[in-house]
């Protein structure tokens, strides 16, 4: 593993019916077969792990994921019409919803429980 930090950090303005500026901090370069965990003030994990042919972007959904505080859930921008998988923390679902208002964003469905992850599976898979 190699963080080559950016000091100061590179900003950029993001949001669409709120600008703010998001700070670049850093580039962490992992190899194969190497993890690392962002950690929240609650204690919440979430893993980003790489192996050879790319990457585990989250430990499992229905299992880690939130036994760590966070609940996996896929949402749709309405104006760029671009899909993206979130984490967001357990207790902080009113601040998520008026978030996805403030940007426009669609909840396609949760993805951290049994019967939402058996229910998506069904539908795609037949």
């Amino acid at each position: 593993m190699k963080f080559e930090e950016k000091n100061p950090p590179r900003l950029f303005p993001v949001g669409n019916s709120i600008k703010f500026d998001m700070a670049d901090c850093g580039e962490l370069h992992l190899n194969p077969d190497e993890q690392v965990t962002f950690v929240t003030e609650k204690g919440g994990e979430y893993d980003v792990a790489r192996k050879d042919w790319g990457f585990y972007a989250t430990p499992s959904l229905n299992g880690r994921l939130p036994s760590f505080g966070l609940r996996a859930v896929l949402i749709k921008n309405r104006d760029t019409l671009r899909f993206f998988v979130l984490m967001v923390e357990s207790g902080h679902e009113a601040s998520f919803k008026s978030y996805c208002e403030q940007e426009n964003l669609a909840i396609i469905c949760w993805m951290d429980n049994d019967q939402a992850l058996q229910e998506i599976e069904a539908k795609l898979v037949g």
